[in-house]
């Protein structure tokens, strides 16, 4: 048993939660969410809080006690708090705008590089260089971050590229520095 999994997730006011079937649905302030359990995972629903325990018939389903409590227990955060992940582009002439469900970056390339924002994931853009990406499901979130930073991750010699904001680089000596 996961010692994470036996953690109870506590329900803030303002949010519903669900479950029919196989499948767990939580609404709060800031949206809906929905997910499938796997079989062998049981969710109850006591006073304020939700507990997720494994059933005894399904011996395999151990793996997923962990990853399916932290699941709904970001399902809780993101309706009521939400989420955020924010990008800074490092570079000459690198920017960023927003253009409809598109977000298009200027990163060096001869061709321009859009990107389809995923629905229900919002993108802003600060200063031409600052992409901030917020929303409900944080799976969403940091797929998309992931996806904008693949793009043109920052390389070790002179730091450009897309980071993450606070990531730190650590640089290499270039070739003058190898030279005796």
């Amino acid at each position: 048993m996961s010692r994470k999994g036996k953690l109870p997730i506590p329900i803030p006011k303002g949010v519903e939660i669900q479950i029919a079937d196989s499948e767990i649905s939580v609404k709060g302030p800031k949206g809906t969410l929905r997910q499938r359990l796997v079989p062998g995972i049981n969710v109850h629903v006591e006073g304020q809080q939700i507990n997720v325990s494994l059933d005894e018939a399904h011996s395999d389903a151990g793996n997923f006690h962990g990853l399916y409590r932290s699941i709904i227990s970001n399902m809780v955060l993101g309706t009521t708090v939400g989420f955020e992940r924010k990008l800074e582009m490092i570079g000459v002439g690198y920017r960023a705008a927003v253009q409809g469900h598109l977000l298009d970056l200027q990163i060096g390339f001869s061709h321009p590089t859009k990107l389809q924002i995923p629905e229900g994931v919002q993108v802003k853009v600060d200063k031409n260089t600052l992409i901030s990406i917020s929303g409900v499901d944080k799976q969403k979130i940091g797929q998309f971050a992931a996806t904008i930073r693949a793009i043109k991750p920052p390389e070790p010699y002179q730091g450009k590229g897309i980071r993450y904001e606070g990531e730190y680089v650590r640089k290499k000596a270039g070739k003058a520095a190898a030279k005796k």
